[in-house]
């Protein structure tokens, strides 16, 4: 890997053998978050979780923003920020079309197809191919993790995912201990929605080394033949064909979650209660292109 120099930031390591162009990029500097670039995901399938919130972050001031799980209202919450929105998030109105009242609708032509997800929303910052890179710190303790992965707004609405795209997980942190072995990191492929046709490649488990200042760079290189996984600048794994890559425009998304919150039994609420106040930093994200 080559260092790519940033004035006043830690440098970003590189794939070899090829020239590169800085074409996106959040150092997180300043005080607050920069909302022409980023917004919180709130939704999921068309529901509002309760479990994410605005604002469980900081801006601290030393160019990281900081991530926090928090307890509000008796309820564990994380923030989730996206450069995008896919579709299928948008809050959407249950309409009953059995009902009398929607059957006279239907009768007068009022008022009765009803689009069935919410409006499509501008993304911030969409973009294909290149080099994407995070510098961050993980979090310490059981109970939530984070992750690093890109999305397209319109995935699994055709079965070609060349074509509606493919979550690409670049990082994703599960469990610190709770496992052997200790303290990994895995990448994952999924495409075609998320219901009964659902794929992907499976989970690829990375151990994590330990670092002099506890940060690790996680990178993908993405082309029209592969994805290419990098941490802390070695060259971890590669998905290609058979296995499909995306060939349209995708978002970037920096996400926490509590563990379980998608579950009603809550069967990690002792992690979650020993993991309230611990954070996941962010230092940057930055996207580049390959110049030719």
């Amino acid at each position: 890997m080559k260092k790519f120099e940033v004035e006043n930031h830690a440098p970003s390591l590189l794939p070899e053998g090829k020239s590169w162009k800085l074409v996106w990029a959040d150092e997180f500097d300043g005080e607050k978050l920069d909302t022409a670039k980023w917004v919180p995901r709130l939704n999921m399938m068309g529901k509002r979780s309760p479990h994410w919130v605005e604002d469980a972050y900081e801006i601290d001031g030393k160019s990281n923003i900081v991530f926090k799980l928090e307890k509000r209202n008796g309820v564990y919450c994380t923030t989730q920020l996206q450069t995008g929105y896919n579709l299928m998030d948008g809050e959407s109105e249950e309409y009953d079309v059995s009902s009398a009242e929607n059957r006279e609708a239907e009768d007068k032509n009022e008022n009765y197809y009803k689009w069935p997800i919410g409006e499509i929303k501008q993304p911030k910052f969409m973009h294909k191919y290149g080099y994407y890179e995070c510098r961050c710190k993980m979090q310490q303790k059981e109970g939530w993790w984070s992750a690093f992965w890109l999305q397209s707004p319109i995935i699994g609405t055709t079965l070609n995912p060349e074509f509606s795209g493919v979550e690409v997980d670049i990082m994703e942190q599960f469990w610190r201990t709770k496992y052997e072995p200790h303290n990994i990191i895995t990448h994952n492929n999924h495409w075609n929605g998320y219901g009964t046709q659902h794929q992907s490649t499976g989970v690829f488990r990375v151990p994590l080394k330990e670092t002099e200042d506890g940060y690790h760079i996680f990178g993908l290189e993405w082309t029209d033949e592969y994805y290419r996984y990098y941490v802390d600048g070695e060259m971890t794994w590669e998905v290609k064909a058979p296995y499909p890559v995306s060939q349209t425009e995708q978002f970037i998304l920096i996400s926490t979650e509590a563990v379980g919150y998608r579950s009603s039994s809550w069967s990690q609420w002792d992690d979650l209660e020993k993991a309230e106040g611990d954070t996941f930093t962010v230092d940057y994200v930055r996207v580049f292109d390959e110049v030719k």
